[in-house]
């Protein structure tokens, strides 16, 4: 055991800071390379994550290949035009003027997967639940978003594309769910508020709307 008192007040307000300054990026990458033991220090922080059952079913695949970058990028335009159509037509301009360029910008990819099977057919905690693998494997993702705050790294999470594209560009079996591509590089400046709220996509929701005591209710 150790202690578990609070943080002395500034380490507390770190956290904070990088809670709430986080941001998804999407064009503000600089080219240089990040260094091994900083990309080491963020993987670690995934790793660290909570896991139901202690199951870590993550693993993390590293891209920094300008030819599997590319591919990558083809197949998210693919999707991307895909996407673009299913909006309604006030919103296609918007959305078209949102950059996402993250795929061939950033230095580093890092995609992350989930083993269901890692920790056996009966997993403590999945027994009624079998997508816990997957909010478990979300909690790494989250943790090394923050980290990558802390260090000044810019991360964008890219989901526009189609599993079966990224499956066979990378080796990834049917059985290992793709949960997440990560573009990561240095950044000079990010969004003071999320960028999609930015420019006008959607905005924080209120807080107190989404509080419910003792049982549900629904959103006014």
């Amino acid at each position: 055991m150790v202690d578990g008192e609070a943080f002395a007040a500034d380490a507390r307000e770190a956290v904070y800071r990088a809670i709430h300054t986080r941001r998804d990026v999407r064009d503000q990458f600089l080219s240089d390379p990040l260094p091994d033991d900083l990309v080491r220090r963020l993987l670690k922080a995934a790793h660290a994550a909570p896991s139901v059952g202690f199951m870590q079913p993550w693993s993390f695949i590293l891209v920094r290949s300008e030819e599997t970058k590319q591919a990558a990028w083809e197949a998210f335009s693919k999707a991307n035009a895909e996407a673009e159509a299913m909006f309604a037509d006030e919103k296609r301009d918007l959305y078209r003027s949102l950059k996402l360029e993250g795929i061939r910008k950033a230095p580093l990819s890092i995609i992350v997967t989930c083993d269901p099977d890692r920790a056996g057919p009966v997993v403590l905690g999945r027994t009624h639940n079998p997508r816990m693998d997957v909010y478990s494997t979300v909690c790494a993702v989250q943790n090394l978003w923050l980290a990558a705050r802390a260090e000044g790294v810019g991360v964008g999470w890219v989901s526009i594309f189609r599993d079966n594209d990224v499956r066979a560009l990378l080796g990834i079996p049917e059985r290992i769910e793709i949960v997440a591509w990560l573009c990561l590089g240095y950044v000079r400046e990010l969004y003071q508020e999320p960028e999609l709220a930015v420019k006008g996509w959607r905005q924080r929701l209120d807080l107190d709307q989404l509080i419910c005591e003792e049982r549900w209710r629904e959103r006014s």
